[in-house]
């Protein structure tokens, strides 16, 4: 493999690593963990349009950016051209943002039953719409606009090359493809093929994601699909170093061994204090506790202390138990290369009544249009 940067529009990574939009996970502090591991495009938790438009007010608050952020990306979920339009123009205008990601992969149930998602594509003239807005509106300013989706609904009904295709027609700056349809949520294993064939397909660069779990996965991936930059989603939870080993791998240098357990406790303590600045020391705990179990899986760290951790309350206390965890520990080899975070199995996707009966639409209704955002 030979290392590549990747262009967005005007914008060149010199390692071709994007960090996911994960609702719950990415926002301020945890993109500043990881960009202090390591290179890449670190993209803020998913925002509705409509929320945006709207000016919802956890919308707003989630539009925080780091001051060492030096390019601001955001993935906006929207079903309305209208909306969307309007959502980039505010991103740009008002919050400084360099680049805008669409989301067209969501599984979700309570998205998909109105036809957003994973379940969007399937309506053609309505992707282009929207995509069509999206890079009119970020246009004036050079602000690449780029999509992710999965293959399609189900195997029966793919819609990832057709979505391809009209990525590239509009405009769009590049298309990231998560190879599983939506119909697997997370289960299984992510088809690489699908990747590799619409990289053959398109002439805009592609983002392969799904079954990153460590370095060599994202040169494998490469090698085998020849996309041009691999999405890292939950391969990262609990272990922001992997863009450190990705950042290795992509400039040619050795990937470092996994970090023992006293490294590991050094980032949760970062991770805390970078929560506590961005949210406040009670706000900022109470979202560290979800990350104790993804941190410290497979370690040896004691049932009390591990409970204790998962209802942390203060920096201080934060540091109390991390002082009575054992760190003379090397990271535990039934941890390396396995699946990390949410998996579950294959299950039917809730649509709209008559959804599948063709694939033809250029609105849907207001109720489509999230207001609510983080996922």
């Amino acid at each position: 493999m030979t290392p590549k940067a990747l262009q967005l529009g005007g914008i060149e990574l010199p390692v071709p690593v994007v960090l996911a939009p994960m609702a719950g996970i990415t926002n301020a502090a945890f993109r500043r963990l990881a960009a202090e591991q390591g290179a890449g495009l670190y993209v803020c938790e998913m925002i509705t349009s409509r929320g945006l438009v709207e000016r919802q007010a956890k919308t707003l608050s989630m539009l925080a950016f780091d001051p060492l952020e030096a390019t601001r990306s955001v993935q906006l979920y929207g079903v309305d051209p209208r909306y969307v339009g309007e959502a980039v123009r505010i991103l740009v205008g008002e919050f400084g943002v360099d680049h805008v990601d669409f989301n067209f992969g969501c599984p979700v149930p309570k998205v998909t039953r109105k036809g957003g998602g994973a379940a969007l594509p399937w309506k053609r003239d309505l992707l282009r719409a929207i995509l069509v807005e999206a890079v009119r509106a970020g246009a004036p300013n050079g602000v690449p606009i780029t999509m992710k989706t999965r293959m399609g609904i189900d195997s029966d009904h793919l819609t990832y090359l057709d979505a391809g295709r009209i990525a590239e027609d509009v405009g769009c700056a590049a298309i990231a493809l998560h190879g599983r349809t939506a119909d697997q949520h997370y289960s299984g294993e992510a088809d690489w093929t699908s990747i590799a064939a619409l990289k053959q397909r398109v002439g805009i660069p592609v983002l392969g994601n799904g079954d990153i779990w460590e370095a060599a996965d994202a040169v494998r991936m490469i090698d085998e699909t020849q996309c041009d930059g691999v999405v890292i989603g939950r391969g990262c939870l609990g272990r922001p170093w992997l863009f450190r080993d990705l950042a290795a791998v992509f400039t040619g240098r050795p990937v470092p061994e996994p970090p023992p357990l006293s490294e590991v406790v050094g980032m949760v303590r970062r991770h805390g204090e970078l929560l506590a600045e961005l949210l406040g020391e009670t706000r900022g705990m109470a979202d560290l506790r979800k990350h104790m179990a993804w941190y410290f899986k497979g370690f040896t760290v004691g049932g009390q202390t591990r409970a204790a951790l998962g209802k942390v309350s203060s920096l201080s206390e934060l540091e109390v138990l991390l002082g009575h965890i054992d760190t003379d520990q090397e990271f535990p080899a039934s941890e390396i290369g396995v699946p990390r975070g949410r998996q579950g199995s294959r299950r039917r996707v809730v649509l709209p009544d008559g959804w599948l009966d063709d694939q033809h639409c250029d609105f849907l209704g207001a109720d489509a249009e999230l207001d609510v955002s983080g996922g």
